[in-house]
C-alpha cells in the first residue's frame, strides 16, 4: 500500500485522503461515484463469485457509462492478477521514501 499511496498522493496532492483510504475507505470523506466504484473493486477483490448483474447496475446508478465500468472492473482484475504473481513468486516491494 505504501508505494499506491505514494503515487495517489502525488496525483491528488491530499495527504488526509491517502490517510483516511489506508485506514478504510469506508470511512473515508468520498463523493457518492467514488464509494459505489470502490465498493466494487472491494467485492470483485475479496469475493468475485458473488459478483451479480446488480453490482453493475449500481455502477451505471452512481453515473459510470459501460466503458468505465470495463476499465474499472480491468484495472481491478489486473492488480489482482499481478499481485497474485509477485505473492506466488515471493518477489518483494521495494522500498518507497514517501511513505
Amino acid at each position: 500500500m505504501a508505494h499506491h499511496g505514494a503515487g495517489l498522493r502525488r496525483l491528488t496532492k491530499d495527504d488526509n485522503l491517502v490517510q483516511q483510504l489506508k485506514k478504510d475507505y469506508q470511512q473515508a470523506t468520498l463523493a457518492a461515484n467514488d464509494r459505489a466504484m470502490l465498493d466494487y473493486v472491494a467485492k470483485l477483490t475479496i469475493e468475485p463469485w458473488e459478483m451479480v448483474r446488480e453490482d453493475v447496475e449500481d455502477l451505471r446508478q452512481a453515473g459510470f457509462a459501460d466503458a468505465d465500468i470495463l476499465d474499472i472492473n480491468q484495472v481491478a482484475g489486473y492488480y489482482a492478477f499481478v499481485n497474485r504473481l509477485a505473492d506466488g513468486l515471493g518477489v518483494e516491494l521495494e522500498e518507497s521514501f514517501e511513505d
